[in-house]
């Protein structure tokens, strides 16, 4: 009996549909519904006292419960609106108009990051990319090469989005660390399915984000910076990050010692209330136990999908792959449409194909009826009538 889908009820969509996307976006919790009535009455209550009483302090408490849940320790997390702001407050950190000023990515990268860092070649910083050759992994030789003297920041992913490849995190950590780089771990494809200790991996820093395998919605992203980088000044800042800051003064800001430091603006209220059911259940089932059905399900897709003759764009070694499994069938961007108008929530990725994403809640036998089904769309042509229909989420 498979125990972990004791909190399959506590997800309404589940009733209605076959959810296997949880890489893009996590199934919502009920509780949620009681989160964001109490967001809503503490306003209409308590109006402008609910800064004081407990608006104020309510980015510190998420943050801290999402440092238990990725092995973070106390005052390391401060809470932002997305990743991309996250490496922004980063790279804000830094001056690269110096000798040290390279910037390496991996090809495999999500493309905002790509985006972002990109454009700090205007403030002097010089990007290096390091390419896949087979569009499922980037050579650890070759990332490790392009880190040297000269590198300030590498910021990479911990599990790739398109292929969910691991990457060697300490071998990159171990390696800046020899050079006097800085590595930006992002862990977004990992939080909340593939177990994590940040302060092991020794990362200096770390992003990612309650959207996916955390269940907790949009607008609620997180930043670790280790305890020794903890003095730094991002110019990136705002009033939040002041020591003292309804004292509103004027003049060059005076920066809280805390973990509020690496904010800025007003925080995001309602998206702090909506992530909480979501980090409360993941702490409940146990990444750990997660992470054990996740490599037992992404097994049962990979082998599905070779024993139908479709590519698999994933590794196929357990300790190489995240939570997802990359399908390449023919016609793979109408095939998802097909499935998602079957009400099979999946997605597609050029040069991965359709993507599946099993988290604890989905029923083995789900990912049969999805294989099933990818194999009747293609059978019987279904997936011709969405032929130039484009998009989709990140």
């Amino acid at each position: 009996m498979d125990e972990l889908l004791h909190w399959r009820a506590q997800f309404p969509i589940l009733e209605r549909s076959t959810y296997l996307i949880s890489n893009s976006l996590g199934a919502m919790p009920r509780g949620v519904y009681d989160q964001m009535g109490e967001y809503a009455e503490t306003w209409a209550t308590r109006g402008v006292r609910a800064w004081e009483e407990t608006w104020w302090d309510l980015a510190r408490q998420v943050g801290e419960r999402l440092g238990r849940l990725l092995g973070a320790p106390p005052g390391s997390i401060s809470l932002h609106q997305n990743v991309t702001l996250s490496q922004a407050v980063v790279s804000s950190c830094f001056d690269f108009r110096g000798p040290r000023n390279k910037i390496v990515l991996v090809d495999l990268e999500f493309p905002s990051i790509i985006y972002f860092y990109k454009a700090q070649e205007a403030r002097g910083a010089r990007v290096e990319i390091v390419k896949s050759e087979d569009g499922v992994r980037v050579p650890l030789e070759k990332l490790l090469a392009a880190i040297d003297e000269q590198t300030l920041l590498v910021p990479v992913s911990y599990v790739l989005f398109r292929s969910a490849s691991i990457m060697d995190a300490r071998a990159i950590v171990e390696r800046a660390e020899r050079v006097g780089a800085r590595v930006v771990l992002d862990v977004y494809q990992a939080a909340g399915t593939v177990p994590l200790d940040l302060a092991a991996l020794g990362a200096h820093f770390a992003v990612g984000g309650v959207l996916k395998w955390l269940c907790g919605g949009p607008g609620v992203a997180f930043l670790y910076v280790r305890s020794d980088l903890r003095n730094l000044r991002p110019s990136l800042t705002g009033w939040v990050a002041h020591k003292s800051p309804f004292d509103f003064e004027v003049g060059p800001i005076d920066l809280t010692e805390d973990s509020y430091r690496f904010m800025n603006g007003t925080p995001q209220i309602p998206a702090l209330y909506a992530c909480q059911p979501g980090l409360q259940v993941i702490a409940e089932v146990g990444v750990e136990r997660i992470r054990e059905k996740s490599l037992g399900q992404t097994e049962r897709l990979i082998q599905g999908g070779l024993a139908r003759g479709w590519r698999v764009h994933t590794p196929r070694d357990p300790a190489e792959r995240g939570g997802t499994v990359s399908l390449d069938c023919p016609h793979a961007q109408e095939v998802m449409r097909e499935l998602v108008a079957r009400n099979i929530l999946v997605d597609y990725r050029p040069q991965a194909g359709v993507r599946l994403s099993p988290h604890f809640y989905n029923r083995d036998e789900e990912l049969d009826f999805a294989l099933g089904q990818i194999e009747e769309i293609l059978r019987t042509n279904a997936w011709e009538r969405h032929l130039q229909k484009v998009g989709g989420a990140a």
